[in-house]
């Protein structure tokens, strides 16, 4: 199931997709626990938007981020929304990364596996550039692990949709082959109430919607205008994620060691 975000994806992802302070909190700390030791280049691999590009510089400091991005829409909307003096943005893929070999000492992929065609390729370019015992952070959801998400209530038919999109968690493990650091919780708020949280599905800036019926999309929208009408107490929408860490052994013997002159 791939997804064309140079088409109407790109016009709405960053409203839809965009990260609360309290969810840019969590994952800076997140993406702090586990970068290792003396990081001081990082890859945001499928970068869209720059949701992530600047938040991984500030967790990181210092250091070089670079986002990499087939989307050319996608990446031009990073190039102008989500600027920060340590990010650079590349044109790119998870089976054409423009960065040298064992350059980098942190990999992310945000809810990029999924749309990538070629998966053992890419785990085998991202091994390439990753250093001896640099670390790859993979945030996806896991079939095995399905969590039960708000917005599944409304739109029943999602579940099955993503079970088919995602693979498993040992499935990733295993296109990777790389050893298992942990697979760590990160609670992210995705909308201050019922209400907010309705206003950003309805961009559909998650991919899932492209493959459920017309029929179920408008029920599921009615339903949650209903609910989200009727909230008198506003709680806030939040969701608890996976983030898979493994790391590319052998460690290498100087953790902090110097940048390389093409930094």
């Amino acid at each position: 199931m791939t997804t064309d975000y140079d088409g109407y994806q790109h016009t709405v992802y960053a409203r839809g997709r965009a990260l609360l302070p309290e969810a840019a909190q969590a994952w800076t700390a997140a993406f702090q626990r586990w970068a290792p030791a003396g990081t001081a280049i990082v890859l945001d691999l499928g970068s869209g938007t720059g949701r992530f590009t600047p938040v991984l510089a500030e967790a990181c400091k210092p250091c070089q981020v670079y986002g990499v991005e087939p989307s050319d829409r996608m990446r031009a909307i990073a190039e102008r929304d989500a600027t920060h003096p340590a990010v650079r943005y590349l044109a790119g893929s998870a089976t054409d990364i423009p960065l040298p070999d064992g350059s980098c000492d942190l990999v992310l992929l945000f809810l990029v596996l999924q749309h990538v065609t070629d998966k053992p390729a890419a785990a085998a370019e991202i091994r390439r550039v990753l250093r001896p015992g640099g670390r790859l952070l993979i945030r996806s959801t896991f079939p095995d692990r399905m969590p039960v998400l708000r917005w599944h209530r409304y739109f029943p038919g999602a579940p099955a949709v993503e079970r088919r999109m995602f693979p498993t968690l040992q499935e990733t493990m295993d296109v990777f082959g790389l050893p298992l650091v942990a697979l760590d919780t990160v609670r992210e708020r995705f909308a201050p109430s019922l209400r907010a949280y309705a206003a950003r599905l309805e961009l559909r800036a998650i991919s899932t919607f492209e493959h459920l019926s017309d029929a179920e999309i408008e029920a599921g929208f009615t339903a949650l205008r209903a609910d989200a009408a009727a909230e008198t107490d506003p709680v806030p929408v939040e969701e608890d994620s996976d983030l898979l860490v493994l790391q590319h052994d052998p460690p290498g013997p100087d953790p902090a060691k110097q940048r390389p002159d093409w930094w």
